[in-house]
């Protein structure tokens, strides 16, 4: 007797069954074929990036007008200055964020806090800390994008030593990251200017050198001007990046990619 079944599943509910099946399947891939091994971090460190500017997602805040009743009054003066701090920090760099991802945003929001996560940047911080400064690579590279940008320069700041002292190379790929917001200091700056380079969207041809305000690293066209690709389009450009940067290493030279644009950048200034 033959039979139909049907399956009627929302596209939203499809969209995220087929994510945890990949994903699955690319974690088996790495273990098995790679050889590599895969290690959980502690709650708090962990994040989901579901709006990638903090810990947290913003839904749309209802109408209805609602007075904040909350007293920090009884607080320390010193603890309230703590977190005044942070919490402008932390708005500043969701503003720059946002201003950079929805320049046109019609609803108002409000913030739903994502329970036992972490911000990109302590997630980079606590791995770079327990895995990558521990670990005996000699050569470390990172590929960051978008918002992954701004989580390595924040790495940066906190730990410009030892970056400078285990990173060969980074390849951002449409990366937000500021140097004026983060107040990444100048031998940050000069670090990134020799060691860095962006592959932005464009529609101009890959490598392309395009041009920017930021004294930080050279940019160069992602040979797409769809953010979501930058990172696939490029790979080809970036594993080249790494190899010349790699061998410089040995041979006391700098990538011929990042001194080509590092030399047009400050001939048009």
């Amino acid at each position: 007797m033959n039979r139909l079944l049907i399956f009627l599943i929302p596209w939203k509910d499809l969209n995220m069954l087929l994510m945890k099946i990949i994903t699955k399947y690319v974690y088996e891939l790495l273990e098995k074929d790679c050889n590599l091994k895969k290690i959980s971090i502690p709650e708090g460190y962990g994040v989901i990036v579901l709006n990638p500017n903090e810990n947290y997602i913003e839904v749309e805040k209802p109408k209805i007008h609602v007075q904040s009743s909350s007293d920090s009054s009884d607080e320390p003066a010193e603890k309230r200055e703590r977190k005044d701090k942070i919490s402008k920090e932390t708005k500043k760099r969701r503003d720059f964020y946002e201003k950079y991802r929805n320049p046109q945003r019609e609803k108002e929001m409000m913030q739903l806090y994502i329970r036992e996560n972490g911000s990109p940047e302590e997630h980079a911080i606590y791995v770079w800390d327990h895995f990558i400064a521990q670990s005996a690579a000699e050569n470390v590279f990172f590929v960051a994008h978008s918002y992954g940008g701004l989580a390595f320069v924040e790495l940066m700041i906190q730990r410009e030593a030892d970056v400078k002292s285990k990173v060969t190379a980074v390849a951002l790929t449409d990366s937000v990251h500021n140097v004026w917001h983060q107040e990444a200091g100048k031998t940050i700056r000069e670090w990134m200017r020799e060691n860095c380079c962006n592959w932005v969207s464009s529609s101009e041809p890959l490598d392309t050198s395009v041009e920017s305000m930021l004294p930080d690293c050279p940019r160069v066209s992602a040979g797409t001007d769809r953010h979501e690709l930058t990172s696939w389009k490029s790979f080809p450009s970036i594993f080249k990046f790494f190899t010349e940067a790699s061998e410089a290493k040995t041979s006391s030279l700098k990538p011929a990619l990042t001194r080509r644009s590092h030399r047009i950048k400050h001939e048009e200034l």
